[in-house]
């Protein structure tokens, strides 16, 4: 099979939640042990951070594996969904793991896999840990992918686990409650292993506690270590003005991202604390400074390929895009809207089924032009369902049936002092920067 013909493989044969929504989702971690002892116990090989979360904990995940880069360790990155290439979701020092690897692995391997049926995410997550273990990493930042408990990557026992809030989102799956949700998430909370939390609500902080003290494991709120004296924001991101860490210049923008670098700094911390940023491998040999952590913050779309938070996509008119997809993450977002300066916005915008689509078209700003739409996948909303729903919101606009079309048409119908804004779903900023950059 060649690399594409794998991929699709991977997508069509194994059931896969991103594009089949509950049905591709498998509750339980017997598949993910059956991977994980056939391939060696792989994610043993190495240290691993765990990173769970709501929001925020894709941003997370890539900057404190930049960090970790630049301290000299080989750092392996796993994230989902990716959003132009499957690769990405497997990086090594921001390299994508190699089509050659990933055809390989499939072709030598599913004899075995196949007559368990494992999902897409678990068979990826044990490609994951195989891959990291042959390219010798140190550290592997792992992201959870739904939940915690039941995720399939809960198999590993990290340094450090870091869980950056509790929203409302996949509460088929996780429950419809804060506290629910939150008892979910606290499922990667280890016994004896430090956990740092985000942000919490009076309903989740119980929770964590909780959990933490049955686990014996140290627990950190990051929101009463605020590091953060005063932050800004400009055409370049923010700049933070922290306690212990000088000016940080984050390459991320969106407001939402200064709760995320708070979560970091507290992060960093722990992981000052347990040796991991002084007995690093630099070529000097001597502690792992500020430096280093400013440097990671300043490029780690660079460092990690990290895409979609706040991307620039051009100038005249300014045109951004964002993975923001749930009320929580739309609740920065729609603040962020209205700080922006401009003539008249434009908003590109789709959902998938299983989100709350009015509690987010309740959030949007009413005096835009808006141009509904629906990604290339099976879980898009149409493009004239969303227009119905937006229309008893007051939000007008007119349907399309592509992202490439929706963007085409927002472009032409922009000026140069006008604002463009592309999202709604991860699966419309993916369409965009395949098709149309």
């Amino acid at each position: 099979m060649t690399y594409q013909e794998t991929c699709e493989y991977l997508y069509s044969q194994l059931p896969m939640f991103e594009r089949q929504g509950a049905g591709g989702y498998k509750e339980g971690l017997e598949n993910s042990h059956a991977l994980d002892k056939h391939f060696g116990h792989p994610h043993q090989k190495y240290v691993t951070i765990h990173v769970a979360g709501t929001n925020g904990k894709g941003s997370c995940a890539h900057t404190l594996s930049a960090i970790l880069q630049m301290c000299g360790y080989r750092v392996g990155l796993y994230t989902s969904p990716h959003l132009v290439d499957f690769s990405e979701r497997i990086r090594v020092n921001g390299q994508p793991i190699s089509e050659e690897y990933v055809i390989d692995f499939v072709e030598k391997e599913k004899s075995f896999f196949e007559p368990i049926k494992p999902s897409f995410f678990e068979l990826t997550t044990a490609l994951a840990f195989k891959y990291f273990a042959e390219m010798k990493v140190d550290i592997a930042v792992i992201e959870v992918g739904l939940g915690g408990r039941l995720d399939c990557t809960n198999i590993i026992t990290p340094a450090l686990s870091v869980i950056t809030n509790i929203g409302m989102d996949h509460t088929q799956f996780l429950g419809n409650s804060l506290e629910q949700i939150a008892m979910e998430k606290a499922g990667i909370i280890k016994k004896d292993v430090p956990v740092v939390i985000g942000e919490t609500t009076p309903e989740t902080r119980m929770v964590f506690e909780t959990v933490a003290v049955e686990n014996h494991a140290p627990i950190v709120f990051a929101e009463e270590h605020n590091q953060i004296i005063s932050a800004s924001n400009s055409a370049a991101g923010f700049e933070y003005n922290t306690k212990d860490f000088g000016i940080i210049k984050g390459e991320l923008g969106g407001s939402y991202q200064e709760k995320n670098t708070n979560t970091i700094l507290c992060a960093v911390q722990q992981l000052e604390a347990l040796g991991y940023m002084h007995a690093c491998p630099c070529e000097t040999n001597k502690p792992c400074m500020n430096r280093e952590v400013r440097q990671g913050f300043l490029h780690v779309c660079n460092l990690t390929g990290l895409k979609g938070r706040w991307q620039k996509i051009s100038e005249a008119p300014l045109t951004i895009c964002d993975t923001g997809h749930n009320v929580p993450g739309w609740t920065y977002l729609s603040e962020q809207l209205k700080s922006v300066k401009c003539n008249h916005m434009h908003i590109v915008f789709g959902m998938v089924d299983d989100k709350d689509i009015q509690g987010v078209l309740a959030l949007l700003p009413k005096n835009a032009t808006y141009y509904f739409t629906k990604a290339n996948n099976k879980r898009a909303v149409s493009e004239n369902v969303l227009k119905l729903y937006a229309q008893t919101m007051e939000l007008q606009g007119e349907a399309y049936p592509d992202v490439k079309s929706a963007y085409e048409a927002a472009k032409a119908a922009a000026e140069n002092n006008d604002f463009v804004f592309v999202g709604g779903s991860s699966y419309v900023v993916a369409d965009l920067l395949k098709n149309c950059i």
